[in-house]
């Protein structure tokens, strides 16, 4: 059975994915799977790339990048409870062979729960290697140089990005969930966090590296964007700040949502639906 499992969301991204899946080493005694949960029913050509271990699963609607990840994460568990999950974005793709470098990682280091790869541009800059954040100010910064001693296979870190992020299921007894509140952003912040909080280890490390050219998908909406931007954030600071600075950034938030409201209509029509759902989600489960 293989250990190894690649695990993508798809929305209308089958041609990138296409690409991702191209980069991968040849499959070979069953040494890896993958995994598409599929979020745009109309993308009829993510179906075509089903085989003996490539897997796609048919969502009646856009879950979402974390509902959406649960999903994945469950039949995953199910199939093999002691597998590590790669979860990968559909702008992403690799240049070289990793795959002997993942699974020797956590034999190694069985205790580290999830792991942050180096992302890097196609030019190779790197532009997440982990992240720090704030308890404080609830501010999260991320890291775009190596945090790390090249003497040392990982770092730990406070979160890694989700555009590249794996998973090793042993360490944990059900299998690990986003918080279902994130629709999109803020989910693999959010996750990392909990999960230390329970006493999980977080590591980035520089032997596993993916390649990540940042698509327009989430661009051809804005007001969609700014609304998912804006829900999520307010339920981040929600969870992690304390209550004058939620108060506050609720207050600056209103007044920054005006300003845009006139000089850029849309995304200040994506912040204030994000505003309201929050709040009517808010006051309607409390």
């Amino acid at each position: 059975m293989s250990n190894l499992y690649f695990l993508i969301v798809n929305y209308n991204s089958s041609c990138l994915i296409k690409r991702l899946l191209a980069s991968l080493p040849q499959q070979s005694q069953n040494n890896y799977q993958v995994l598409i949960v599929n979020n745009s029913a109309d993308d009829l050509e993510i179906v075509e790339l089903q085989n003996s271990y490539i897997k796609v699963i048919n969502s009646d609607k856009n879950l979402g990048f974390g509902k959406a990840c649960n999903l994945g994460l469950n039949l995953i568990k199910d199939q093999n409870s002691q597998g590590i999950v790669w979860l990968i974005n559909p702008d992403a793709y690799f240049d070289e062979n990793v795959l002997n470098n993942a699974t020797a990682f956590f034999n190694n280091y069985p205790h580290i729960s999830i792991l942050g790869t180096t992302v890097v541009n196609p030019q190779g800059e790197i532009i997440a290697a982990g992240g720090t954040f704030n308890p404080q100010k609830a501010t999260l910064k991320i890291i775009t140089s190596p945090p790390f001693d090249l003497t040392q296979d990982y770092t730990y870190t406070d979160w890694v990005s989700g555009c590249s992020l794996l998973i090793n299921l042993a360490n944990f007894s059900n299998a690990p969930q986003f918080d279902p509140r994130y629709f999109l952003y803020y989910e693999d912040l959010d996750f990392c966090l909990s999960y230390h909080q329970q006493g999980h280890k977080i590591a980035v490390t520089h032997l596993l590296k993916v390649i990540h050219e940042t698509s327009t998908i989430t661009n051809r909406n804005l007001i969609d964007k700014y609304r998912h931007i804006t829900h999520s954030y307010l339920v981040y600071i929600e969870k992690y700040a304390n209550l004058s600075l939620f108060i506050l950034t609720n207050i600056r938030m209103s007044l920054n949502t005006i300003r845009l409201l006139i000089i850029k209509p849309k995304q200040g029509l994506g912040k204030l639906i994000g505003w309201f759902e929050y709040w009517q989600r808010k006051l309607l489960f409390h």
